[in-house]
């Protein structure tokens, strides 16, 4: 087994040559090829580096970064890029089989971290980011200290990175487009350092805020933050200052009170590039006039301890390195926290606005030539169904629903459902601007909803529709589905209104959410007895779980025997919302977590208990999770199902979809149902 990782370096600036001095002082790698955007400018890093002597000096110099990524003999690759490339090439590193330290900012936003993580997990790679402070045996020295209680209880975090450059529209530093700003450059290290202070008092690698606040200045020219204040408030009561800037010094220092006293630590980043640096941590202790001066010596710098803990996890066969090194998982609440800092502030790249959001892999998107999606047909409408369709009714950061969706859409997935009163309408309007940003709407189904409790009249529908059209920057909906019923009105003039729009283009088919059995067979038969078309599909709640108590007002489920046996009979499409039970047969659903009341109010009972044992009982079996043996309860039933699912974050989408993989007999839907022994 070999003894050192074989480097690549995608980037050929300053923190690059760092890097690459790390690589030669570390005892477990080697720089294999260094790659830059022109053939010149890789030759000049090497050449520079060359005089270093190995294990670099031999480092091949490629002119793009995929033919770096080509070269078999590079494991690893440190991407060292302007902070929105970081996405973009390490995806393609993991894509590429390559194990992968990005530096920091991890991404642009959350929404990208999120798509590099799961990158790298479904190809089997190692990803960090890098943070080479956390590296460094200081910190871990202060993880250590937290964790014995060195000053009691932890209270207050006050941590600050902040420098002053001078203004220059062309440098990254200042400039919007490459994600400029005193947040996303240093004020980074802050955040994750009063993170991983706040879970080591609490006997945790992080912990994530529960509030974050603050206040910044924004530059007239480029809108970037020239400096800010944040405030981060954590479950356990502390609370952390962070504070950061590009446009002015402020005393880069780090320190943490508690009940018995408080620690300094002078040199928080320990960032020598040239050489080892010395640091040291005092800790001043309550009625004890001297404080307590712990040294920290090493010999190389950070980014050589760096190179060694990451190559160190590699050839440990690792996909994460150990705390205090960032795991991914700590990135993504960094990232998250960051990107609620820049918020509290109005700080929003130009690239994070709706019509402005790239791809994350920076490539157009397209259905992959390899997914599992499977598809189905509803009476009427002339485009094919996604077995799956993506719920619309949670609307996050734009980035977020973008990277979602594309990825959705991706994996083969071709409908999403929305409706009138999600989010005030900010639901349509966010997939009305991802489909026209895409160029999508040929090639999507638009489930929407309209017509909720109380306005369910035939002319709210039609006032309603000619909203949600506008928002949603369409001239027509594939499917229109009635929210609610009113048994008030006679159904014939639901049947009148919907079959007018239709005919007039603005709906291709439609049908009614949380509609009784016996008002569909109504609906139906008068639009038969009077040459109209009636409902495709119906979306009431169905899942494995039994609904005890409806989620919301008005709500119906058809999970009982006599609605599966009507639509076994009639084979009339159902397009099922809760179908997974919110989570139940995931570990929300353990009967102790009685926190959760919605959980407990709708989904909690010894009958659906029974079901949620089964199904880990069977999930086991098949080697699968029981949440996907819960969905494919739903999708494998003697009728046409299309399940909505929430997923709100990319792991659980590729966690849903794994369901549309499971074949379940007649005798595992009965066992898993209670229906047999």
């Amino acid at each position: 087994m070999s003894s050192t990782v074989g480097w690549g370096i995608i980037g050929a600036g300053s923190i690059a040559r760092a890097f690459a001095r790390g690589v030669a002082n570390s005892k477990n790698a080697k720089l294999v090829a260094v790659g830059s955007r022109s053939k010149e400018k890789a030759d000049k890093f090497a050449d520079e580096v060359k005089a270093w002597g190995q294990p670099v000096a031999s480092a091949r110099r490629y002119g793009s970064y995929d033919d770096l990524l080509a070269d078999k003999d590079v494991q690893a690759v440190y991407i060292a890029t302007p902070h929105p490339m970081h996405a973009q090439w390490a995806i393609a590193a993991a894509r590429a089989k390559k194990h992968i330290l990005c530096e920091k900012p991890f991404a642009l936003n959350h929404a990208e971290a999120m798509a590099m993580v799961e990158a790298a997990a479904e190809n089997g790679v190692f990803i960090m980011e890098a943070f080479m402070y956390r590296c460094h045996p200081q910190t871990a020295r202060l993880v250590e200290l937290i964790g014995q209680r060195a000053i009691g209880d932890v209270r207050v975090i006050q941590a600050t990175f902040s420098f002053h450059a001078g203004f220059n529209a062309e440098s990254r530093l200042w400039s919007n487009a490459l994600a400029g700003g005193g947040i996303m450059d240093v004020g980074c290290y802050a955040v994750s350092m009063s993170r991983l202070i706040a879970g080591a008092a609490i006997g945790k690698p992080f912990a994530d805020p529960v509030q974050v606040t603050g206040s910044g200045q924004l530059h007239p020219v480029t809108g970037v933050d020239e400096y800010a204040i944040g405030t981060l408030k954590f479950a356990s009561g502390i609370v952390a200052s962070v504070a950061t800037g590009v446009g002015v010094n402020q005393e880069n220092v780090v320190r943490i009170f508690g009940s018995e006293g408080w620690i300094f630590v002078p040199n928080p980043w320990v960032a020598g590039r040239e050489g080892g640096t010395h640091a040291k941590i005092l800790v001043h202790k309550k009625g004890v006039k001297e404080p307590q001066e712990i040294v920290i010596e090493t010999p190389v710098t950070s980014f050589a301890l760096e190179v060694e803990t990451a190559s160190g996890a590699i050839l440990a066969g690792k996909k994460q390195a150990p705390p205090p090194a960032m795991t991914p998982a700590d990135t993504l609440g960094n990232m998250k926290a960051l990107e609620q800092w820049r918020q509290a502030i109005g700080l929003v790249y130009e690239a994070e606005k709706p019509q402005n959001i790239p791809t994350v892999d920076r490539k157009p998107l397209a259905v992959a030539a390899k997914h599992n999606m499977k598809y189905g047909r509803l009476p009427g409408l002339d485009k094919r169904v996604s077995r799956l369709v993506m719920g619309v009714d949670n609307i996050y950061f734009a980035p977020h629903t973008f990277v979602m969706w594309d990825d959705f859409f991706a994996r083969g997935g071709n409908c999403w459902d929305t409706a009138y009163i999600y989010g005030g309408g900010q639901s349509e309007r966010a997939l009305g601007a991802w489909i026209r940003a895409r160029g999508l709407r040929d090639q999507v189904v638009i489930l929407d909803k309209g017509a909720h409790t109380p306005y369910c009249t035939p002319l709210d529908i039609r006032r309603q529709l000619a909203e949600s059209l506008q928002r949603l920057q369409t001239d027509h909906v594939d499917i229109y589905m009635m929210h609610r019923d009113n048994l008030d009105i006679p159904v014939g003039e639901f049947v009148d209104v919907l079959n007018e729009l239709k005919d007039q283009g603005l709906i291709r088919v439609f049908g009614g959410s949380n509609w009784s059995i016996q008002r569909v067979e109504a609906f139906n038969e008068y639009a038969k007895k009077h040459g109209k078309q009636g409902f495709s599909a119906v979306s009431n709640n169905f899942s494995l779980a039994r609904m005890v108590s409806p989620v919301w007002a008005g709500c119906i489920s058809a999970s009982d025997a006599e609605s599966r046996a009507w639509f076994t009979r009639t084979q009339l499409p159902l397009m099922p919302w809760s179908s997974q039970a919110r989570g139940f047969f995931t570990e929300r659903g353990d009967p102790s977590n009685t926190a959760d009341t919605e959980m407990t109010r709708c989904w909690q009972s010894e009958d659906n208990q029974k079901r949620r044992q089964r199904a880990i009982e069977l999930a086991a079996k098949k080697g699968v999770e029981p949440i996907n043996i819960a969905l494919a309860y739903v999708l494998c039933q003697p009728f046409p199902t299309f399940p909505l699912i929430g997923p709100r974050q990319l792991s659980e989408t590729r966690s849903s979809l794994k369901a549309l993989d499971v074949q379940l007999s007649e005798k595992e839907l009965k066992w898993l149902n209670l229906e047999s022994e």
